[in-house]
């Protein structure tokens, strides 16, 4: 079989996209390893426009919800991982067909692909952290915070996905302490302020490159050297929250189309289209500067009404 339109990813980028191609009558193909994307750790989302306060995993089921509403329209692969996307069947005049690889060894092949794969949490990189993750190194605090009641705690990064750390662990933790590179914090002043007024923020430690996660079985610090002065110093925790930033998940595609520095894929914000005709990119996965659920989605939209287009004039030709 042949699909009209193939989507990577089950996140608000990848459902919306799904539920458009379903409502254009195209033959679709969703592959996701889950519904939800990196929202689905979130406890508390509060800008997800018509819920006031939705957790990421009642997100998750109302996306999927919507997305199975097409079972004629919408074939779901799941849990499914991409491997592999190649160009194949290519006529005369440039047109190709796609085929993806996953990592089962299935393989599918269609006419467009909406890449919406969304990115993966960043790693510090530095000696401990592999060594110590689950031994008090944590990456998702919805999950994690309360096995640290009446800890110690540092948070690394001072973005909203470290601030939001902040909050969830204020119910457990004895003190929190954050650890940022910059000079300032970067998280939307409404959070910040909800952060800084709490009795447990024990300290925001400004200028501050993490060097190494100490430890014996358990995490006992965090080493880190202040960049302005060079000084280094360690502060004793007993966990360690690390929130500074994603990676796009764009190693399928890294052959097909263009990526920046960052890996993330280059699109054209007008029609959501990447430089290889035929593939359209939304979401996280993309060199988009706004990381947002209500971005993702309307990108995502405009990625299968471009795909869409790109169809019928397929069709012409």
């Amino acid at each position: 079989m042949t699909y009209d339109v193939m989507i990577i990813g089950g996140g608000p980028a990848g459902s919306a996209a799904a539920v458009y191609a379903a409502r254009k009558k195209l033959k679709t193909l969703l592959l996701t390893e889950s519904f939800g994307g990196q929202s689905i750790v979130s406890d508390d989302i509060q800008n997800w426009i018509g819920e006031q306060h939705i957790s990421g995993f009642d997100l998750a089921k109302k996306l999927e919800e919507h997305v199975r509403a097409f079972p004629d329209m919408v074939e779901i692969k799941m849990p499914e991982k991409a491997k592999r996307i190649s160009k194949i069947n290519c006529s005369a005049g440039g047109t190709c067909d796609f085929e993806i690889e996953t990592e089962s060894g299935d393989k599918f092949i269609g006419k467009t692909v909406i890449l919406a794969a969304g990115a993966r949490r960043r790693r510090l990189g530095i000696p401990g952290e592999a060594q110590m993750e689950g031994k008090g190194v944590a990456f998702c605090s919805t999950c994690d915070a309360p096995l640290f009641s009446e800890k110690k705690v540092a948070v690394v990064g001072g973005g909203n996905a470290g601030l939001e750390a902040v909050v969830d662990l204020f119910p457990y933790a004895s003190e929190v302490t954050i650890l940022e590179y910059g000079d300032a914090l970067k998280a939307d002043p409404v959070t910040q302020e909800e952060v800084k007024k709490n009795s447990k923020l024990k300290e925001i430690i400004f200028n501050a490159e993490t060097l190494e996660v100490i430890g014996d079985k358990f995490v006992s610090g965090i080493k880190y050297k202040n960049t302005k002065t060079g000084e280094e110093k360690t502060l004793l925790v007993d966990g360690i929250f690390v929130e500074i930033g994603s990676v796009p998940n764009s190693e399928m595609i890294k052959d097909l189309v263009s990526l920046d520095k960052y890996g993330q894929v280059v699109i054209d914000s007008k029609h959501a289209s990447t430089s290889q005709p035929g593939i359209f990119a939304a979401g996280d996965i993309t060199d988009d500067p706004y990381k947002q659920n209500n971005i993702s989605v309307g990108d995502a939209v405009k990625a299968t009404l471009a795909a869409y287009a790109y169809l019928l004039k397929r069709q012409k030709e």
